[in-house]
């Protein structure tokens, strides 16, 4: 799964669940929620919230339902995860495909995957501020529909791995761009419920993508997980370029000018607060990551138990998952940084504890899928509150620094995962000795971020009011 598209969909619900956001009518507004801000649509929250009694109002966007909204949203992200989960289960067969020597070498199908992933998100969202959300969203999809394609028939492992890293750059469009168009349509308490229960269909994927790709295993060539991906994601491309309209309007849409950029991306670099908790999270996204790279080559080659990682990996998942949803619920009675830096700090513990026993040779199946998912627990807590701070300062640049945010966390988390995946030994040493390092160079990164201090909440606001975002212009 694309965990960092999971850790930004949490930082609009947690925004969005601890300020109790409402619709205020009469003036257009953006919101900073640990994304790039934009001004709502003409069919924004004033017309939602105010609709005029003669005459009926169309609706956010005309043509499509709300229900068809909510799941072709929740496909689109979908297209992201299915790129990573649904691989899982087919790594030994395309390293015996491609007679790969190295038993590491197959993780470069992950990680090329994650880095195309990341490189584009920096652009994407400039781009369709400029040109409207559908053509840019439709020519991600289309990138994405290709090199799946070229994928399921590479001849060699190097074709692979280009084609891997090129789709993961069209499923960047999937993960960026969706939320923006919700913020086109929608606002307050309206776009926390489309928020809502399309993450609540995409924290599925996760869960499910491992046992996907293990059925197809049971019938077809592990070519075939990638057809599937090339027909899931022609069917919504031409969902989206038949039903969907386009919701940035000519009126909102501004111009790509490098100067604004730069100056907009100096000042996020200069933000204390949003580099600190940017690179804490690069941290805890390479622990992930490192984690997915190896995690498949654990039960097969460590436990001998291939047939259980459908069902641990599920497991797992929906620990982070359940912590998603439990996050949302306590952020507005414990504040964002007395939640988060307590689940820091548990964090480190339990993988410094289950470090301990896979170096004193104590690791059991039993061990490992239950301390990794207590840590995927933590890592819940975490992710959506400190995407949330490392955007509170934001205000007036969000959109640049959110790309600059996911661009340098998504491809500092890939490159850490892949090291971390590469000392892969036929133990689950690296795994946990890489966690519980992680999580020490996060603390560091949070510690420096809030000049040493922790649980404080935010210049002294109440828990409840302190994750407001500051105000777009």
């Amino acid at each position: 799964m694309s965990h960092e598209g999971v850790a930004k969909n949490l930082t609009i619900l947690v925004n969005i669940a601890a300020v109790q956001l409402t619709d205020r009518p009469g003036r257009r507004e953006g919101w900073t929620l640990g994304v790039a801000a934009a001004p709502f649509g003409r069919y924004g929250s004033a017309m939602a919230s105010r609709p005029s009694a003669s005459s009926p109002q169309p609706g956010p966007h005309p043509g499509l339902g709300f229900v068809p909204f909510v799941l072709m949203i929740a496909a689109l992200q979908a297209m992201a995860a299915l790129g990573v989960d649904s691989m899982l289960p087919n790594l030994p067969a395309m390293s015996d495909t491609y007679h790969l020597t190295q038993d590491n070498e197959r993780q470069l199908v992950i990680t090329a995957y994650l880095i195309g992933f990341g490189l584009p998100q920096i652009v994407y969202g400039p781009l369709a501020d400029r040109f409207g959300r559908k053509p840019v969203l439709l020519a991600g999809c289309a990138v994405y529909v290709v090199f799946s394609a070229l994928a399921a028939f590479s001849p060699s492992f190097p074709l692979l791995i280009a084609a891997r890293a090129l789709q993961g750059m069209g499923a960047a469009a999937t993960r960026a761009l969706p939320n923006s168009i919700i913020r086109d349509c929608y606002a307050g308490r309206q776009m926390a419920k489309v928020m809502s229960l399309s993450f609540m269909i995409f924290m599925a994927v996760p869960m499910l993508a491992p046992s996907l790709g293990a059925a197809i295993a049971l019938f077809a060539s592990w070519r075939w997980v990638f057809g599937v991906l090339t027909v899931f994601g022609a069917l919504v491309a031409v969902w989206v370029a038949f039903k969907l309209p386009e919701t940035l309007h000519e009126e909102d849409r501004t111009p790509i000018r490098l100067s604004r950029m730069a100056h907009s991306f100096g000042v996020a670099l200069k933000s204390r607060q949003g580099m600190g908790y940017a690179a804490a999270m690069t941290f805890l996204i390479g622990a992930l990551f490192g984690f997915v790279n190896s995690v498949e080559q654990v039960f097969h080659e460590v436990f001998a138990q291939p047939a259980v990682f459908p069902i641990a990996f599920a497991l797992m998942a929906g620990c982070m998952s359940l912590s998603s949803l439990c996050n949302a619920w306590l952020v507005g009675r414990m504040g964002m940084r007395p939640l988060s830096h307590r689940a820091l700090l548990a964090f480190i513990v339990i993988s410094g504890v289950h470090a301990a026993i896979a170096v004193t040779g104590h690791e059991t199946v039993v061990t490992f899928s239950v301390l990794q998912a207590v840590a995927m627990f933590a890592f819940g807590l975490m992710s959506g509150n400190f995407g949330a701070m490392a955007m509170e300062p934001m205000g007036h640049v969000a959109g640049a620094a959110a790309s600059l945010q996911g661009t340098l966390s998504a491809l500092g988390g890939s490159l850490i995962g892949f090291y971390i995946g590469q000392q892969f030994n036929r133990t689950t040493v690296p795994i946990t000795v890489g966690y519980f390092l992680c999580g020490v160079g996060a603390l560091l990164c949070v510690l420096y971020a809030e000049r040493g201090k922790l649980f404080q909440t935010h210049h002294g606001a109440h828990p409840t009011a302190e994750p407001a975002a500051a105000e777009a212009h």
